[in-house]
């Protein structure tokens, strides 16, 4: 048993009092104590008297085997359908070790930041890398990182009107057999869970419709989530009305699709009624407003979606179009964009609020993204040593508009898994170099 005691600020629901600290047992909070309080059990202590402690973050979208192609030459300044064109070939080089090493790399980067939680979203399946989420699953296990595994698929290459090239992509068939197998072999429903599994087709322009709507049934036989890209840009409104007759959502209920099980990445181009049927359906979206301004797509409609009962959470996206694998700037970018769609009122406990519990609900966990009794002992901690917070008054807001970027603890299920700044149990140096090695194939 763990007394995380009197911790400088701590994010909590409402006005819970926790300024006494967390007590953490069996992998779990136990208790959360007063200012001045003390545990109702005797603990050992560890002093969090300099630490401003979060739920751990929560990235709900993300494609790790990008960080081999981040600030690209080929695909730099351009808007999403070229970018896609230009890195679709180079993508088509990506085999076993290459995941395995950019998997490792993200996962750690991202676990730097604060992340407890991720979803990665791999829907790239060249020729001998059959066991991409295999290797996914070992590296997370490895590091002690909850994951879903997104077994992501395209089925729709450019031969027949799609963006992929035939060697990125697979048969109906084949799709659906390997998600069975990787449900199976991954999916763990119960609380607690480190490793579960969504079906994940990539995006209108890379999958047919009968795909879509075979994968919507294999989900709900399996109990499994449902995960694509949707609204992203103007281009893909034109493509679904072009080849499906209809807007993107329309397609996605067409499909089976609008449903709770359902959370969608980006969620930017959609009117009025598309927000009120999402929100009346219980759908989720992912805001992933760093990667949304790099290739210029668009603002999300946050303040709409939640009004409209639509679960709101965050992510970084690819690392090839953010370039980076850091949740807490994505907290602050997202904070940054709402203001300057909106107004002022948006706060930074709302964008805390998106990276946490928000998308705690998109993935359908009540287990994580909040501190209090009886949630699974994922925390992040940071410390407001660096420049950037001096003269800082308020140390939740300061994270956010100081810009905070890098955890100094961070706690998964009660373990530490960053102590000092540092990932447990990774040689960072050397992980930089073999990465930075295998990264330069794909120049």
């Amino acid at each position: 048993m763990l007394w995380l005691r009197n911790p400088l600020a701590i994010f909590v629901d409402g006005d819970v009092d926790a300024g006494g600290g967390i007590v953490v047992c069996d992998g779990k909070i136990r208790q959360l104590v007063p200012c001045g309080g003390q545990p109702e059990t005797a603990c050992a202590v560890f002093d969090a008297s300099e630490h401003v402690v979060l739920p751990g973050l929560i990235n709900t979208h993300h494609h790790f085997y990008q960080t081999l192609t981040r600030a690209h030459p080929d695909a730099i300044n351009r808007e999403l359908f070229d970018w896609l064109t230009a890195l679709y070939p180079i993508w088509a080089r990506l085999g076993p070790d290459g995941l395995r090493l950019a998997t490792r790399l993200a996962l750690t980067e991202l676990m730097m930041s604060g992340v407890t939680c991720s979803s990665d979203h791999h829907y790239v399946f060249p020729g001998g890398l059959e066991d991409a989420l295999d290797i996914q699953a070992e590296e997370a296990q490895a590091l002690g990182m909850r994951m879903v595994l997104n077994r992501g698929s395209m089925d729709l290459p450019q031969k027949d009107g799609g963006l992929p090239p035939d060697s990125v992509v697979q048969d109906r068939d084949t799709i659906l057999a390997d998600s069975e197998r990787v449900i199976a072999r991954y999916h763990d429903a119960c609380e607690g869970a480190m490793l579960q599994v969504a079906l994940a087709p990539c995006s209108p322009f890379s999958v047919t419709r009968g795909l879509m709507r075979d994968t919507a049934e294999l989900a709900r036989r399996c109990g499994c989530a449902l995960h694509t890209h949707l609204g992203e840009t103007h281009d893909e409104d034109a493509f679904c009305v072009e080849r499906f007759g209809c807007r993107p959502v329309d397609y996605l209920e067409d499909s089976g699709w609008l449903g709770d099980r359902t959370w969608l990445a980006h969620g930017i181009h959609f009117d009025d009624d598309e927000v009120a049927r999402l929100g009346k359906a219980g759908v989720g979206v992912c805001h992933c407003p760093t990667s949304n301004a790099v290739l210029a797509s668009g603002t999300c409609r946050t303040r709409e979606l939640e009004a409209a009962g639509v679960k709101l959470g965050l992510g970084v996206d690819g690392s090839a179009s953010n370039d980076s694998s850091n949740m807490m700037e994505g907290v602050r970018h997202a904070l940054m964009a709402a203001r300057l769609r909106y107004d002022a009122t948006v706060t930074h406990r709302d964008a805390l609020r998106w990276a946490t519990a928000g998308s705690a609900a998109c993935l359908g966990r009540s287990d994580i993204g909040a501190i209090a009794p009886g949630m699974q002992a994922d925390l992040a901690l940071f410390k407001l040593d660096e420049l950037r917070f001096s003269g800082a008054h308020d140390p939740l807001a300061a994270l956010v508009l100081c810009g905070a970027h890098r955890a100094d603890r961070v706690m998964i299920k009660g373990r530490w898994t960053v102590e000092d700044g540092m990932p447990v149990g990774v040689d960072v140096e050397r992980l930089r170099h073999e990465h930075g090695g295998i990264a330069k194939l794909f120049g």
